[in-house]
């Protein structure tokens, strides 16, 4: 026999490149008839025919219909298996963690939200996460052990060569040395850690305003400041996954911090970061301001100077986006991207009113030229990310039809 089952050219994998540029489809377009998958891939219709057999007796495909409206006979439709697989992610905040469970076509179907409130956990951070998952997959109708995968998202980066979270002193009980050993023990499936920022950039990539795009900056603003940053289409995450904490990034206009760890600040955070701005309202003398969590009472006030022609609303935003394109120049500065999308709510809230005023600022202190964009991604930015995510490799496990 020339060659085995794993070398390239091979017949079983050539059909396991067929069986997956067509469940891509699938994915893509929904359900698709046999002429038109075989069209797409540009199989013959025996070709595309023994395919969609191959993958319906795999589980990976059903039938789900016939094509109605055209002329002729009605074509019988086939989609993605939704119950093929199911991945879940995880956002984690101090204040709570919130739970998603997907099936393999991306469709959120059970979530959860545990609350974490305080500096110390009442309950060790193990049984938070567990109680969470087992949340979103009771309220999916399945069991732990149906979780092909889990992501979790967290404030600040798992460092690589300890295992220890770094950047985010803020969120307790997360920075035992063992953590990571005792999750990997309670829980049945691969779990992957991910900075929360780094999740939105994968969303907006896969989603939202970052589609088609290999190199862009993230900005991020809202209980935190941050940035994520892809480099030719991949995250970039540093050696101790810190690559995008620009909330440290000293810049003119505020006094240098030391000890940023320690102090869980810096620079940009104090000119631009979320708090930053009810501080502001106030010296412009802006009353009646909002009540409730700083990073909402922020997007309120964005919200409010952004339907504002003129005045100290006005005012207010035009200082916020010199401040934060202050940083920004730092950023695309060193790194020349193509783009630049803002999320987080206290960038969106501002819309195109203050990414206009951003860019205009940007064009001025620094000499490339990338365009800004708001983020599309908007209800749960980082939960979304986490799924996107874990379903990717999911689909590359499960979709693999050559094994």
């Amino acid at each position: 026999m020339a060659g085995s089952a794993g070398t390239p050219g091979t017949p079983r994998v050539l059909r396991a490149m067929n069986d997956r540029a067509a469940l891509d489809l699938l994915l893509e377009h929904g359900p698709l008839s046999r002429t038109r998958i075989g069209k797409l891939t540009g199989l013959s219709k025996p070709t595309a025919s023994q395919l969609l057999a191959r993958l319906e007796a795999a589980g990976l495909v059903l039938a789900t219909g016939t094509s109605e409206g055209r002329p002729g006979p009605n074509a019988q439709l086939y989609a993605v298996n939704p119950a093929a697989a199911h991945a879940a992610g995880l956002d984690v905040t101090p204040g709570r963690i919130r739970a998603a469970v997907a099936d393999i076509t991306g469709r959120t179907v059970g979530e959860y939200e545990l609350l974490t409130p305080g500096r110390r956990p009442e309950q060790p951070v193990v049984r938070q996460v567990t109680d969470a998952l087992d949340g979103a997959v009771k309220a999916a109708g399945l069991a732990r052990d149906d979780v092909h995968r889990l992501v979790i998202g967290t404030p600040g980066a798992f460092d690589p060569g300890t295992g220890r979270l770094r950047y985010a002193s803020h969120l307790p009980g997360w920075h035992s040395p063992t953590l990571l050993d005792e999750l990997a023990h309670a829980l049945p499936m691969p779990v992957e850690y991910e900075n929360d920022v780094n999740l939105v950039a994968i969303a907006e990539q896969r989603l939202g305003a970052a589609r088609g795009h290999a190199d862009f900056v993230l900005l991020w603003n809202q209980e935190g400041l941050g940035a994520a940053l892809v480099l030719g289409g991949r995250l970039h995450r540093g050696w101790t996954g810190g690559a995008g904490e620009v909330g440290f990034l000293p810049v003119p206009g505020t006094p240098l911090v030391r000890q940023v760890t320690k102090a869980n600040s810096g620079g940009y955070q104090e000119l631009a970061g979320s708090q930053a701005i009810p501080k502001l309202a106030r010296e412009l003398g802006i009353g009646d301001l909002p009540t409730g969590p700083y990073a909402e009472v922020a997007a309120d006030l964005v919200a409010r100077a952004a339907d504002h022609a003129g005045g100290p609303h006005r005012q207010l935003l035009q200082t916020y986006a010199t401040r934060l394109a202050t940083g920004l120049a730092s950023l695309v500065s060193v790194l020349d991207p193509e783009l630049v999308v803002l999320s987080g709510a206290s960038l969106t809230a501002g819309g195109e009113v203050l990414r206009a005023l951003v860019q205009a600022e940007l064009e001025e202190l620094a000499a490339p030229r990338p365009h800004l964009v708001v983020g599309d991604v908007r209800e749960h930015p980082v939960l979304r990310g986490a799924l996107e995510s874990a379903l990717a490799t999911t689909r590359d496990e499960v979709f693999d039809t050559s094994r």
